[in-house]
């Protein structure tokens, strides 16, 4: 009777673990994987998805898919238009001036002590992974694996890169979006803990500058001629002291190294690494003695779009492989997959490269987002979004509850209603590096629907006000301009409620020490 018992009480006991086990591992199974795809520069305006005018000629059909099975945002924004503290209001859901990283030239390295969603979410019990460029200048924090690109200002290198492997130094063979693409896919294959879900920052160097495409690709566009933005020809009329003195011009600042110029012909190695830089000041760069003015301009354009869109191209490949490795083996039904860029970019518009200006281009970034389980196919938004909603998004997307820390908001009943809801009714920006690189003055912002305001204060006192419904190119700064004192008044009292409700409503003396700290000179 006794021995009786005691195997009963042994089964009892195998049975209630047995549905412990069970029970949480269906648990587990139920909580979504996550896959947060970023590039680097990539604008919306060079996905097909998006429309404009590279949608024939250079489309972008993996991308494209996951706009067709889930959703796309017309108006995501991000709230300091650059590589780095974009990044960090990514990772937190915090403004620069709260998270601590507001520039990348002379800027301190991210605190990674600071609550992140992958840290969040790690604790949660999913499994992390970062693999590609991190250009955060501290080692990664709340990843159970991280492989991301080092040298060259973290930017690392197109071709044979140097990556940081969880603590180890190590220089890969190849092209970085293809290598940035096996990594990610063996991680997903062979490396991750499969007793868990998972997310993984799946982050691309491409399409940032110099624009190396992948040698399959160096030719695609031969024979090509793009087409030029409307305000490729954009004069700075009404913003000659903020828009008219950028040094970041496809007429006179690319560079040799941009251009791809031939070196010339014994030409030692530390002439030859300054000859490449020639073109960052302004000065005159040029395949021939005969090409000038706008044949030149047009020239140099068309060198640099060509280049661009082709490093796109190998993103899309790769997004590809991703989206093909999900749906063989199974994981596409309950995998998050995002698509998005660090920030906007410009593609000639109003004759720039490069990014900086609250101006619509770099303002704007890419947000696709895939879930068949929540998000219905074929959805579009013109809610307004920022960077900093994206983690308190993904949280909530996996059932966790994000931090009063957090200053953004989630936008998943954006994700999951049918109803376009007013989700924000105006966003705040704010940018600081100066003059290093490319000569944009520090500015902040307040942007509506229909109005942008915006203030530059380092050095200069200009205010800027741009009508979006009749002035969609911001060509003409109305600052000043008759009727609109009422407006303005409007404008700057609602900006000043959103600097003080973020913590920004410090002084500008205050702000422009910020900009001071560490300042880079050309």
């Amino acid at each position: 009777m006794e021995e009786k018992m005691k195997k009963s009480t042994t089964l009892n006991i195998l049975i209630l673990c047995m549905v412990a086990v069970c029970g949480l591992y269906g648990q587990e199974e139920n909580r979504p994987n996550i896959i947060f795809i970023m590039s680097d520069d990539h604008a919306s305006h060079a996905i097909s998805a998006y429309g404009g005018i590279y949608k024939d000629v250079a489309p972008t059909p993996n991308i494209d898919r996951l706009a067709k099975e889930g959703m796309l945002f017309n108006n995501a924004f991000c709230t300091n238009s650059i590589c780095g503290p974009s990044r960090a209001s990514i990772l937190t859901g915090k403004y620069s001036h709260q998270n601590g990283f507001y520039k990348n030239e002379g800027g301190d390295p991210f605190d990674g002590s600071q609550e992140t969603f992958p840290k969040t979410l790690q604790k949660e019990g999913y499994t992390t992974a970062i693999i590609g460029k991190w250009h955060l200048w501290s080692e990664p924090t709340g990843f159970d694996y991280f492989k991301y690109h080092t040298l060259n200002g973290e930017q690392g290198s197109y071709w044979n890169p140097v990556y940081n492997d969880n603590g180890e130094y190590v220089q890969e063979e190849g092209y970085a979006t293809n290598l940035t693409g096996d990594f990610a896919l063996d991680w997903l294959k062979n490396k991750r803990d499969r007793s868990k879900p998972f997310m993984l920052m799946f982050q691309f160097k491409a399409p940032h500058r110099p624009w190396y495409p992948d040698g399959k690709y160096e030719k695609l566009f031969d024979g090509v001629e793009m087409p030029y933005p409307e305000t490729f020809n954009d004069d700075y009329s009404t913003r000659k002291l903020t828009a008219g003195k950028t040094m970041m011009t496809i007429e006179n600042h690319l560079t040799n190294k941009d251009l791809k110029l031939p070196r010339p012909s014994g030409m030692l190695d530390e002439e030859f690494k300054k000859w490449q830089r020639l073109g960052d000041k302004g000065e005159h760069v040029s395949p021939s003695d005969t090409l000038k003015g706008m044949d030149l301009k047009k020239w140099k354009y068309q060198r640099y779009i060509k280049d661009y869109l082709a490093c796109i191209r190998s993103v899309d490949d790769n997004i590809g492989r991703l989206l093909e490795y999900l749906d063989e083996s199974g994981l596409g039904e309950n995998t998050i997959v995002i698509y998005t860029a660090d920030q906007g970019f410009y593609l000639g518009d109003h004759g720039w490269y490069d990014k900086r200006f609250m101006y619509e281009q770099s303002l704007r970034m890419p947000f696709i987002a895939r879930y068949p389980k929540k998000i219905k196919t074929g959805q579009k938004s013109n809610a307004t979004i920022l960077n900093v909603d994206f983690a308190p998004t993904i949280l909530d997307m996996a059932g966790v509850t994000p931090s009063k820390n957090i200053q953004g908001k989630s936008f998943v009943p954006l994700l999951t209603s049918e109803s376009e809801e007013d989700f924000r009714e105006e966003m705040y920006y704010h940018y600081y590096e100066y003059p290093k690189w490319h000569n944009v003055q520090p500015h902040y912002g307040i942007r509506t629907n229909r109005y942008k305001l915006i203030h530059y204060y380092y050095n200069i006192d200009v205010w800027e006000l741009y009508d979006l419904e009749k002035d969609p190119n911001e060509m003409k700064n109305i600052y000043g301009a008759e009727g609109t004192k009422s407006l303005v008044r409007k404008l700057k009292k609602r900006l000043k409620a959103l600097q003080k409700e973020y913590g920004d409503n410090i002084s500008l003396s205050e702000m422009r020490e910020v900009t001071d700290r560490g300042r880079v000179e050309y």
